[in-house]
């Protein structure tokens, strides 16, 4: 691990504790840093309600770096609050790759000590059904 990943990884621990409360449900179980090829930095927490609609706190982060005109996510990673750091589910991982088609090489930090491409976790997207 490098110093950029170090420091992503405590940001998105971070996130998870200055989480407002809502009433109907949780906010905050998950946290996600990530960097942009810019060099800019974006945080988020899920938000996971009792009516069974959940946000994800990768969708959040990215949400936010779109607001700022960016798109290219160099490295990325999402930690429980006990601060492990968890692989994204599928539906982030296509979200990552329909951003931007060159976030299929980013890295993401899939554990405390292990990281994966987009490649690696995302190998049969839908465009290649499709688009090919």
């Amino acid at each position: 691990m490098d110093s950029i990943d170090k420091k992503l990884i405590e940001i998105a621990k971070n996130a998870t504790k200055k989480c407002t409360k809502v009433w109907s449900g949780a906010t905050g179980l998950v946290g996600c840093a990530l960097i942009t090829d810019k060099g800019n930095i974006f945080e988020w927490v899920c938000l996971a309600f009792d009516c069974q609609l959940w946000f994800c706190a990768e969708h959040s982060a990215i949400a936010a770096m779109i607001t700022h005109w960016d798109a290219k996510i160099m490295k990325i990673v999402a930690t429980m609050q006990d601060w492990t750091p968890i692989p994204p589910c599928w539906r982030c991982r296509e979200l990552l790759f329909q951003v931007h088609k060159d976030n299929i090489d980013t890295e993401i930090i899939i554990w405390k000590d292990k990281k994966m491409t987009l490649q690696e976790l995302l190998p049969n997207r839908w465009q290649d059904k499709y688009f090919k």
